[in-house]
């Protein structure tokens, strides 16, 4: 076995591998560039090694400076993580020349089913039902337009060396079809240095459904089960879960047998995902192969038991599986949610910044659910516009898919973030969804369910009056500590004059009464009582308790006069006055927002690559205007209505905050 290990890799991932190598009694190197010095992969490893400047192009992406530090600190293998390096036939060429152990696929396999044509290429010859494409290398638009109209619209644009999402487009014209191929190519350099890109038939109403499969370097191979990844927007998943609720035991077996078939008619030699797209009546076609570890194994663990990373470290030490198919059980249920920075009400635009406030949810297991928050940032860690915009990963398990997902919901509630935007209230609200927790997916499940983009809702009914009454409790306990440190005391009718209150819920209006019971107050809101119970301190960012003898947690902000709840993916203002404060509140005017009907603002913190306009030029809406690049991800962004520019103030090159004006408008 290896004495210390290199991880080619950053954040979360850099982290995970680390926890199994620290587990296994072996020492890690991190790598890091300019931007990740101060990163929580770094503070975690044994040693730490600088490789260059932020860009990954200039860090991560460069196999040399991988070879220079292994040598450096002694490091005997590497792990690549996934992205970057990890699906780089080169990498392990370079390691092994190095005399330096891959702990992943040999080259050959990664060579093979790595490139996603190759991979169509091979799962053809072997067999493997394979979606309607060209396998080709497309040389310009012009070509991938007479492609796209032979096997028939819509068709999936996607970049050879492609992963997560980035250089694939969906087309459902010869329009769409030229301008996602430039933006497809375009990612892809960036993204992979490859720019090679292929168009397939897409599946209408397609589920996206992955086999875990595990190979050693003696000939043997498995498959662990399946994941099921629908719920995805711009092609990146969002929510994972094991196993699907698509599948029925003879369809996992035969997804099962073709994915190891396909494994082992490459030698592949490591942890590995067969992607397949299936139909809504489980028909499936093979999609791709990743040859490396997928970012939603921890699925895959929670409900085998198998730590998927120390498997990876000990098929690259020599050793031989230790499990037989026999021995493979799924228990359980399990689902992930991809905490990102990104903006939900904004169409998921990137967001980046400092965490203010970062407190997860407690790990663990606990009444037979476990809760499992894999992540690489910390509170007052930053987030760059140079990587991906994964915060973490918050996973549930627990014996039934109902389960798992009211644990992935009381987790979520639970997750505080502040600094800068964050997805936290769609999956909040996603997970309430009763399609989703009816299992009836597929890969336009958010596309279909939110076609305005996500607005957090206002809560309603007994869930309005949940929050109205923790807000009544919130405010009440400030008022007693209030007291306390004035040192006031007053007499029984004042106390109760006090206790008498009006809650502003939004627009709503609720009269309320506080009274005291043991353990805690009970709130009478319109007449009806509850409960309220907890161990809250002001300036906790959760507060968690009972109410109504319902246990929840509620995310507090403080705003002006009053505070901000969430829970369950609901959102409401909540300010809590007495009778005569409401009355002069309602006749506050309201505050109204500076009009921006002229200016084309910049959504999210980037980098311009590009300006498509000029001054006094006229526009059409839906005309590209200019891109915008964050976190690897090209965003064009196109006039809403027919205009002419006024004045731009932005140009090519420059690196944007949120809400900088890019133009004007005549």
């Amino acid at each position: 076995m290896f004495d210390k290990i290199l991880i080619a890799n950053r954040g979360e991932i850099a982290c995970r591998v680390i926890k199994t190598a620290r587990r296994m009694g072996i020492k890690t190197v991190a790598v890091y560039s300019d931007a990740d010095r101060d990163a929580l992969h770094v503070a975690m490893a044994d040693e730490a090694v600088h490789i260059g400047p932020a860009a990954a192009a200039g860090s991560y992406l460069v196999i040399e400076k991988i070879v220079e530090a292994c040598k450096a600190t002694g490091a005997q293998a590497v792990h690549p993580g996934y992205g970057f390096l990890s699906e780089r036939e080169a990498f392990p060429k370079a390691l092994a020349e190095a005399g330096i152990v891959f702990i992943g696929p040999n080259p050959g396999a990664i060579a093979a089913m790595g490139d996603k044509i190759e991979s169509k290429k091979a799962a053809a010859a072997a067999k493997v039902s394979t979606v309607p494409g060209f396998l080709g290398v497309i040389e310009g638009p012009e070509q991938a337009v007479r492609i796209a109209d032979e096997i028939g619209y819509p068709v999936m644009i996607k970049a050879s060396a492609g992963g997560g999402g980035k250089g694939m487009r969906i087309a459902h014209s010869a329009d769409e079809v030229a301008d996602g191929f430039a933006r497809a190519k375009s990612e892809a350099a960036s993204s992979f240095g490859d720019d090679r890109v292929f168009i397939e038939k897409f599946i209408t109403d397609p589920r996206h459904i992955e086999i875990q499969v595990l190979g050693d370097k003696h000939g043997n191979v498995i498959y662990l089960g399946e994941r099921e990844c629908s719920i995805q927007r711009r092609n990146q998943k969002v929510i994972e879960e094991a196993p699907s609720p698509l599948l029925d035991e003879e369809t996992r077996r035969r997804m099962g047998e073709q994915a190891v078939a396909l494994a082992k008619a490459v030698g592949y030699d490591s942890a590995g995902t067969v992607e397949f797209v299936a139909g809504q009546d489980k028909s499936f076609y093979f999609l791709e192969m990743n040859t490396r570890l997928q970012v939603e194994h921890p699925v895959t663990e929670l409900i085998t038991g198998i730590d998927l990373v120390e498997e990876m470290i000990r098929v690259a030490a020599g050793e031989r599986l230790r499990l037989a198919q026999a021995d493979v059980k799924l228990k359980g249920w399990s689902v992930e949610s991809r905490i990102y920075a990104e903006d939900p009400v904004r169409n998921f635009l990137p967001s980046t910044g400092r965490l203010v406030t970062y407190r997860p949810p407690q790990e663990g297991q606990q009444d037979g659910i476990t809760v499992r928050n894999d992540t690489g940032v910390y509170e007052g860690g930053e987030i760059s516009i140079y990587y991906d915009p994964m915060i973490a990963k918050l996973v549930t398990h627990a014996p039934t898919r109902e389960q798992a997902i009211e644990a992935q919901a009381q987790a979520l509630d639970a997750f505080a973030i502040e600094g800068i935007r964050h997805n936290i209230p769609f999956l909040s609200a996603l997970m309430q969804h009763p399609r989703w927790r009816s299992g009836k997916l597929s890969t336009g499940f958010i596309a279909e369910e939110f076609p305005q983009g996500f607005k957090a809702p206002a809560p309603e009914g007994e869930a309005a009056l949940r929050l109205a009454a923790v807000g009544a409790a919130i405010d009440h306990l400030m008022n007693e500590r209030k007291r306390h440190i004035s040192g006031q005391m007053r007499g029984p009718s004042a106390v109760r004059f006090e206790r008498e209150r009006v809650v502003l819920l939004g627009s709503a209006q609720h009269e309320v009464v506080i009274e005291d019971i043991e353990g805690g107050v009970a709130v009478v809101i319109d007449g009806q009582s509850w409960p309220v119970e907890s161990a809250w301190t002001p300036g906790q960012p959760v507060w968690s308790g009972t109410v109504g003898g319902e246990s929840i947690a509620v995310q507090v902000r403080p705003i002006l006069n009053g505070m901000a709840l969430s829970h369950a993916g609901a959102s409401a203002e909540v300010r809590v006055y007495t009778r005569r404060e409401a009355e002069l509140a309602a006749l506050m005017p309201e505050r109204q927002e500076a009009d921006t009907g002229k200016q084309l603002l910049c959504p999210m913190p980037g980098l311009v690559k590009a300006i498509s306009v000029s001054p006094g030029q006229e526009v059409k809406a839906g005309e590209p205007l200019c891109i915008v690049e964050a976190m690897k991800m090209e965003n064009v962004l196109r006039a809403e209505r027919d205009a002419t520019i006024a004045k731009i103030h932005a140009k090519e090159g420059d690196s944007l905050a949120v809400d900088a004006v890019i133009l004007e408008f005549a």
